[in-house]
């Protein structure tokens, strides 16, 4: 009898491949629900029905990162053109920060984005390998438009000799990835999946490249800093400004704050029901067997992290609740007090960190906690963890 050889490539692509069709159909179908259950301008009520469906979505970073940024960031005109596109999915946008050199040291990264006057456009281009911009979800094969950060460089006036220019740090750019018409990458553009991970593999993570890839002038953020024609660089004023650019990254760690509590609660929530019904060991007349949540030592390993599962969706509240007054104060046009963005950005930054990293391992005490029946992908609990385990290595969602 002839052995037969499974190549092990093709059937994880093609498995690749249909959940993440499946994954696909599935935002589409909430996007419909959205708009059945008039859910367009409560965004609370969307995020909750997010949280139901209880899925990989190939779209949370538009929602999560891509259009926040823009709400946050570019001015009312932008804002006026941008977002009823975003609304309805003619743009489907993520977040592109990372690259393989940087991540969370924002003031590191490579990329450019360089004024030429002549045209008045930016030229964006990943000068190196390790300004690929790596890891930002929805890149790889959803997104039609990328918010990407960049090192923006304007015409030296000190130096006015060609080919000279300023860096003015970093700031945020809309750039277009894919036609849409038939979804082909546009010229200039380099972008793919970055392949199979340990879990979250309905999100198409991606890398991107871009040579010499020219968008409009105002395609730039320009609520806090803005080019001029001629390109003179122009800044608000507040000299909290530049701090305020990173107030998206500070709203998607509240979530993540959010949401550790829910994943800890949703592996709680299995491994309380099964130590109550599974028994395991005689009562002291042997009439009876023990139910597994008898022992101390079990309560013990699952009570605590039930009750921090609360205390992370409470604190997740309650820094969405200060990022919340924090975005009024600057829709209103009113100055951020500084000491308010330090604690903002220390406390979601410090409770990222902490609430991730207790429900990463608290994930893996309760299937521990299930004994085999935890190792079954049945038990939700594996694919719970390997899902969930992305979160704690990463900053804000990439």
């Amino acid at each position: 009898m002839g052995a037969t050889f499974i190549n092990t490539s093709a059937a994880l692509a093609h498995s690749s491949s249909s959940r993440y069709t499946k994954a696909l159909a599935r935002a589409r179908r909430l996007k419909e629900l959205q708009a059945s259950l008039d859910l367009e301008h409560d965004k609370e009520g969307f995020a909750m029905l997010r949280r139901l469906a209880a899925f990989d979505d190939p779209t949370t970073l538009h929602e999560l990162m891509f259009v926040p940024n823009i709400e946050a960031l570019f001015t009312l005109e932008q804002q006026a053109y941008w977002l009823p596109r975003c609304a309805d999915w003619r743009v489907l946008g993520c977040y592109a920060q990372t690259e393989l050199g940087h991540g969370s040291n924002v003031r590191a990264l490579e990329t450019t984005a360089t004024f030429d006057a002549k045209t008045d456009e930016f030229v964006l281009t990943t000068p190196t390998l390790t300004a690929t911009k790596f890891w930002p979800g929805t890149m790889g094969k959803t997104a039609t438009h990328a918010m990407v950060i960049a090192r923006l460089r304007t015409p030296s006036r000190s130096a006015p000799s060609p080919g000279s220019f300023t860096d003015q740090g970093v700031h945020n750019f809309i750039v277009p990835l894919r036609d849409r018409s038939t979804h082909a990458l546009l010229p200039g553009v380099i972008t793919g999946d970055i392949g199979p991970k340990l879990g979250f593999n309905n999100m198409d993570n991606g890398f991107l490249q871009l040579r010499d890839v020219r968008v409009p002038r105002a395609n730039m953020a320009a609520r806090l800093a803005h080019v001029t024609s001629n390109g003179d660089y122009v800044a608000t004023a507040d000299p909290t400004a530049a701090k305020l650019a990173g107030l998206t990254m500070t709203a998607v760690r509240s979530s993540i704050i959010q949401g550790a509590g829910s994943a800890l609660a949703q592996a709680c929530t299995v491994a309380v029901r099964y130590s109550v019904v599974r028994k395991q060991g005689y009562t002291e007349d042997g009439s009876d067997e023990h139910s597994v949540f008898e022992y101390p030592t079990q309560r013990q390993r699952l009570l605590p992290l039930l009750a921090k599962s609360y205390c992370f969706w409470v604190a997740g509240l309650a820094v969405g609740k200060l990022m919340a007054d924090t975005e009024a104060l600057v829709k209103e046009g009113a100055r951020v007090p500084g000491t308010m963005l330090a604690e903002l950005h220390a406390t979601s930054s410090g409770l990222k960190a902490y609430c991730t990293g207790v429900a990463g391992d608290g994930i893996e005490t309760c299937r521990r906690a299930c004994g085999g029946h935890g190792y079954l992908q049945a038990s939700g609990l594996p694919p719970l963890l390997g899902t969930y385990l992305q979160t704690v290595t990463k900053d804000t969602g990439f």
